[in-house]
């Protein structure tokens, strides 16, 4: 099962480290609020702290920003469905003129047309959700698409691994799985 923590206001530095040792396959470092030379800061001090574990293969993704993944030796970007986000081709091309290996790309996806394109893009990840909900600041601002809308987008998704995000605990996460899911991503799972 494959495991994405996404930062929020609330973390820290050394959350980095404990997702390592706890084996997060991958850190999503989305901070709306930092310009780039702190958001630069943070992604070096991740990964040198996860570095810092042994055997660690947790895998840095930086939100939007391909400059900065590029810059800090992150392992890849996290993209948002926002139009005016950079396109997966677009963040491959960032990496291939630094003389960077291929990124990770992950992508959130709300509904269907979204998994087909994000298929059509060939990214290595879909974060599909709010399967159950979503919460802004401990509030409840939308309810979940539900398990069956996650299961059609696992299916729609072909080959790559869907993670069930939106209101996602420890209790759901198995049933995440049997709708088809190959994993998890939240803020609140992994606080």
């Amino acid at each position: 099962m494959l495991r994405c923590a996404i930062t929020d206001r609330g973390y820290l530095i050394a959350d980095a480290s404990r997702w390592a040792e706890d084996g997060v396959d991958f850190v999503q470092l989305r901070d709306k609020t930092l310009d780039p030379a702190h958001l630069m800061y943070f992604a070096k001090s991740f990964l040198e702290d996860i570095a810092e574990v042994p055997g660690a293969k947790t895998r840095l993704l930086i939100n939007g920003r391909a400059d900065v993944a590029v810059a800090a030796g992150a392992a890849g970007v996290h993209l948002t469905a926002h139009p005016d986000e950079l396109t997966p081709e677009q963040v491959r091309r960032v990496f291939e003129i630094a003389g960077r290996p291929a990124p990770v790309i992950s992508i959130s996806c709300h509904a269907l047309d979204e998994v087909h394109c994000a298929k059509e893009a060939s990214v290595d990840l879909i974060l599909f959700g709010p399967v159950f909900e979503k919460r802004v600041d401990g509030e409840q601002v939308s309810a979940g698409v539900g398990l069956e809308a996650l299961h059609r987008a696992c299916i729609a998704a072909g080959d790559i691994p869907v993670l069930a995000l939106g209101g996602v605990t420890s209790e759901r996460i198995d049933d995440c799985l049997r709708a088809g899911a190959k994993g998890v991503a939240g803020i609140r799972l992994f606080a």
